[in-house]
C-alpha cells in the first residue's frame, strides 16, 4: 500500500490504492504531550531519535508552525535544544520546535560528508521528513509553516531539504555551505548567516579546516563554492530582484525580495567565526577542541525566526 502522510491535523490522513472501504479507520495518534519529549520512528530499518518541544500555549483551535532545528557534526537534539534558545521562542509565539539527532552526531548530505552516515548511504532526508510526518499526526502543524533551520552540517542537512523536498516554506542556515547536486529545487525562502572569520566552513569558499577529501571512517569533503555564491542560487530558483544592502556595525544584510512572497537574504558577519550568533559561549571541552565564541552581533535565532515566520509556503 502506497500512502502519502503529510498533514496539517491531528490524525493522519491516508490517501492509498488497495485500501479496504469497509476497514474502519485507524484511530487518531495521541497529541504530545507538553514540554519537551523524546521519541524514536524506524527509518529504513534503523532506529532514529529526535526530541519535540511543545509549549503550552498552543492554540486549541487552528494550526501551528514547525520549525526543525538540525545541530551541527559532534552535535545531538538534546545539545540543539539547550544550546540555541528556540524553546523560548516556542513558548513566547506558539510554536512547535522538533530536534533530529544525526547518527554517530553527524548528517548525509553528499557523498563525501559528513561522518559514517555518509559512508553508510543513511538517508536523513527521509528521516526529517519521517519526523515531520510524525509531529503532524499528533498536532495541528500548518504544512504552509514548515521550517528547517540548521548549523554547521545541520545548515547543509537544510540546503539539501530545500533542494529534494517540497514541504519546508523557508530554511535558516548557520554557518554552513550548500554540497551535492541540486538540479530542481522548489522555490524556497532563505536566510543564511556567516561570519567572515569562519575557519571551517570558508567565506570564500573552498575545504576548511576539517575537511579530509571524504577518506577515512568520518569523510568529510567541505569543499563548497563561496558562501555568496550559494545565497545566488537561491536568488535564480525563487526568481528574485536584485539584493538590497545595508550594514550597522560588523553585520551586513544582503535582502533580495521574490515573487510569491518569498525572500532570500544573506547576512554577514564582519569577524565572527563558526558558531551560532547569540549562543551560550563554549564550555570547557569546547574550548579544548578549538570551537570558536559566538559572535554577540545578533540574535541568530531571532533573526531566523522572524524570517521564518514572514515567509510561510505561498
Amino acid at each position: 500500500m502506497t500512502c502519502l502522510r503529510w498533514v496539517a491535523a491531528a490524525a493522519v490522513v491516508l490517501l492509498c490504492s488497495g485500501c479496504d472501504p469497509g476497514r474502519p479507520d485507524p484511530a487518531p495518534s495521541p497529541p504530545l504531550p507538553e514540554g519537551s519529549s523524546a521519541h524514536t520512528i524506524t527509518v529504513d530499518g534503523r532506529e532514529r531519535t529526535f526530541r519535540v518541544y511543545r509549549p503550552g500555549s498552543l492554540p486549541s483551535a487552528g494550526t501551528v508552525p514547525l520549525v526543525v532545528m538540525l545541530h551541527g557534526a559532534l552535535g545531538g537534539g538534546r545539545q540543539a535544544e539547550s544550546s540555541y534558545g528556540w524553546n523560548a521562542v516556542a513558548d513566547r509565539d506558539g510554536v512547535v520546535v522538533a530536534y533530529p539527532d544525526g547518527l554517530n552526531h553527524a548528517w548525509a548530505v553528499s557523498d563525501g560528508c559528513c561522518g559514517p552516515p555518509a559512508r553508510d548511504g543513511v538517508d536523513d532526508v527521509a528521516f526529517v521528513a519521517r519526523v515531520v510526518d510524525t509531529i503532524s499526526a499528533r498536532l495541528p502543524v500548518d504544512p504552509t509553516r514548515v521550517y528547517a533551520a540548521g548549523i554547521s552540517n545541520g545548515g547543509m542537512l537544510a540546503y539539501r531539504l530545500a533542494c529534494d523536498t517540497e514541504p519546508f516554506a523557508a530554511i535558516g542556515v548557520v554557518s554552513a555551505t550548500m554540497l551535492g547536486p541540486c538540479d530542481d529545487p522548489a522555490p524556497t525562502s532563505v536566510i543564511h548567516i556567516h561570519g567572515t572569520a569562519d575557519r571551517t566552513i570558508p567565506y570564500g569558499g573552498g575545504p576548511g579546516r576539517r575537511d579530509n577529501d571524504g577518506t577515512g571512517p568520518n569523510p568529510a569533503r567541505i569543499d563548497g563554492p563561496p558562501i555568496p555564491t550559494v545565497v545566488d542560487t537561491w536568488r535564480r530558483v525563487d526568481g528574485c530582484a536584485a539584493p538590497q544592502r545595508s550594514t550597522s556595525g560588523p553585520v551586513t544584510r544582503a535582502v533580495s525580495t521574490c515573487p510569491d512572497g518569498r525572500a532570500v537574504e544573506l547576512v554577514t558577519i564582519a569577524g565572527a567565526g563558526h558558531q551560532w550568533p547569540g549562543s551560550r559561549p563554549p564550555g570547557p571541552v569546547a574550548r579544548r577542541l578549538g570551537l570558536d565564541e559566538p559572535s554577540t552581533a545578533l540574535d541568530a535565532t531571532e533573526t531566523i525566526w522572524r524570517f521564518l515566520h514572514a515567509h510561510p509556503r505561498p
